[in-house]
């Protein structure tokens, strides 16, 4: 802890450490590490740069990714990967794109979507993050927000023995042009829309340098209401993943690192450049993590870093996807997304004889809040530590100090969001915060200070809920499950089991005058809204039935209210 006290101290010192760690080159080098203040930063002022040259940078002739695609196995060296990455940058300026145009990504995490990605950043563009997993409305939301000159995808993907309409769903969204990977799914495409070989030059671009605060993608974080903040990521938020991996996750040269998710999640570039930042190998798997295809595949890959989200222990732990599965790589387990059950990650260590790095965070971050390390004990289901380069607060109702309240971080830190492009980031982030003896930031986290000295988190203060490791919020819910026929008025609670692990999805709903309650038809209803308008990874685990909402003076629904009732 003494580290992480001399890293917030001395945060210019601790920053200007980290990058010298890392090795990151600048084609101009800045001339300080910070300037401004607390909550208007400037960190690295007159840096200029391009971070996805510094994921590429790695070396040529090790081990840069290891793919499970289709029921066969791909594998690219340093030097293969910066040349495709080179070779899409090149495509992008062929084909008129310039310097901060923005290319979406909608697709699994796999070969082609890690080279789209670093080859649009490679070519000063910026990525738009969209996860497969959304319905057409979602993604067209996300397409009006960002306007992207094109987006990548593919014509189908694959989950658990289907193949899934993806080009499809993301014509229908209203994409402008799609650049389309062919996995066999035979569509027919659109007159101005090319296939990825097409779009793919056989030079190579070299890396265009950027200012610092350049975006480089934009990612999406759910608000209370309405549309979901857009949050820009720069060419410094990166350092901020690959510094958590590296000193949190022990990410070093030679790993292999595998972390199912998505480039429309955070921890999508997040496990690009913790692994390739750190010249790890990156281990891709392209259908659900849930079976023993995936943890075979952990074994085959030589997976030594492995990062899950807590419902997917549950379902190995429950269908024996570990039997007979040698995990003897695997020194570092790191579990984020949601709440973990202490049960499942007690056994999970005991299974693998390997630790699991608690570890959250969140978009407008570009990493961790709070975590813990290789160093300390891993408690099941405890964070140990504030992660390094910044501290934090828990307050109570009065914005006094508390063990069990509402945790705030204190800046400044390289990763923490400086601009929201859809909102008053201050307004967002500084306004109405408590007096205190240090500047604060609201991130919207519960969190208990235990009596082992760790620290347990408790969900969400506001109206946004995480369900399988995927925030969204209460109003979006409400807006779908709300059209159901005989219902009048709905309130959707994330409610926390009494024996730990991820949030269950709840609904408190009002009957409409003259309407038989009926639960169980509407449960089935709503499910099906759920999945089809919003997204199908969703699970409704009850319908409440109730005369009333609960309602403040001013009629806003007070869900805390439900939720203290429900957990009672």
């Amino acid at each position: 802890m003494a580290l992480h006290r001399w890293s917030v101290d001395h945060r210019s010192e601790f920053w200007e450490a980290v990058l010298d760690r890392l090795g990151i080159d600048f084609a101009t080098a800045p001339r300080a590490i910070l300037e401004g203040s607390a909550q208007h930063p400037v960190w690295l002022p007159g840096a200029r740069l391009n971070v996805a040259a510094a994921a590429l940078r790695g070396r040529p002739d090790a081990l840069a990714i290891i793919a499970a695609a289709g029921g066969h196995t791909i594998t690219l060296t340093g030097a293969e990967l910066a040349g495709a990455a080179g070779r899409f940058a090149a495509g992008f300026h062929r084909a008129g794109y310039r310097k901060g145009d923005r290319v979406a990504i909608a697709m699994v995490m796999n070969v082609e979507s890690v080279i789209a990605y670093l080859g649009t950043v490679l070519a000063g563009g910026v990525v738009v993050s969209i996860a497969d997993s959304f319905s057409s409305a979602e993604i067209a939301t996300r397409l009006r927000l960002t306007d992207p000159v094109a987006v990548v995808t593919q014509d189908t993907l694959a989950r658990s023995g289907r193949a899934l309409p993806m080009y499809e769903k993301v014509t229908a969204a209203g994409a402008a042009r799609c650049i389309v990977v062919d996995t066999g799914g035979e569509v027919a495409l659109r007159s101005d829309d090319m296939t990825w070989a097409a779009f793919m030059a056989e030079d190579e671009a070299e890396p265009t340098v950027c200012a610092a605060a350049d975006h480089t993608n934009i990612l999406f974080s759910s608000g209370t209401t309405g549309d979901p903040k857009a949050i820009p990521w720069n060419h410094l938020t990166p350092l901020k993943a690959a510094m958590d991996g590296h000193f949190h996750q022990d990410i070093h040269a030679g790993d292999v690192v595998a972390w199912p998710t998505n480039l429309g999640w955070m921890m999508g570039p997040w496990l690009i450049y913790a692994a390739l930042v750190n010249g790890a190998s990156l281990a891709l798997y392209d259908d659900a993590p849930v079976g023993r295809g995936f943890t075979r595949f952990v074994a085959d890959a030589g997976v030594t870093v492995l990062g899950l989200v807590p419902s997917m222990v549950a379902a190995w732990r429950s269908a024996g996807a570990l039997d007979g599965v040698d995990w003897s790589a695997v020194r570092v387990l790191s579990s984020t997304g949601e709440a973990s059950n202490p049960e499942d990650s007690r056994w999970l260590m005991e299974r693998v004889g390997a630790p699991i790095i608690e570890y959250c965070g969140g978009t407008e971050i570009g990493g961790g809040y709070i975590t813990g390390s290789v160093l300390q004990p891993a408690f099941p289901s405890q964070f140990t530590m504030p992660a390094l380069g910044l501290d934090l607060r828990i307050l109570d109702e009065t914005g006094g100090p508390t063990d069990l309240g509402e945790l705030f971080i204190v800046p400044p830190s390289i990763g923490l969001s400086t601009e929201v492009l859809n909102r008053d980031h201050d307004e967002v982030y500084s306004a109405g915060l408590p007096e205190a003896d240090v500047p604060l930031r609201r991130h919207g986290d519960q969190m208990e200070r235990t009596p082992e000295g760790g620290y347990r988190a408790h969900g969400r203060t506001d109206d946004t809920m995480n369900l399988g490791g995927i925030k969204v919020s209460s109003a979006d819910l409400e807006r779908v499950v709300g059209t159901i026929e005989g219902v009048a008025e709905t309130a959707a609670i994330a409610v926390a089991p009494q024996e730990g692990g991820p949030d269950r999805l709840v609904v408190y709903a009002v009957p409409a005058s003259g309407s038989q309650a009926d639960p169980d038809h509407w449960r089935v209803e709503m499910q099906h809204a759920i999945r089809t308008q919003l997204n199908p990874l969703f699970q409704l685990d009850e319908v409440v039935v109730i005369d009333e909402l609960p309602r403040t003076a001013s009629q806003k629904v007070m869900r805390r209210t439900l939720r203290a009732r429900h957990e009672r």
